[in-house]
């Protein structure tokens, strides 16, 4: 997966990150910053969905757009 400026291969919009670090509390094991200070993707996505779509939430610049490539949730019947 490349990172640049949104989904579906960039999952994080570099110019739009603004380097708070918000997305690694929610998601230690996928996201981290780089040395320009701008969030990463570093880990796998399997099994931190959940903890994803938490970081893409609460991410104050909309930067984070990585719940777009995960599978979509079913609807609970």
């Amino acid at each position: 997966m490349s990172l640049g400026d949104g989904p579906p291969d960039r999952p994080i919009d570099r110019d739009a990150c603004m380097g708070s670090g918000n997305s690694l509390p929610w998601a230690p094991a996928v996201f981290d910053l780089d040395d320009e200070g701008v969030a990463i993707v570093t880990g796998g996505l399997a099994g931190h969905e959940e903890e994803v779509r938490v970081a893409e939430a609460n991410c104050r610049t909309s930067a984070n757009r990585v719940d777009g490539l995960l599978p979509m949730a079913l609807p609970e019947s």
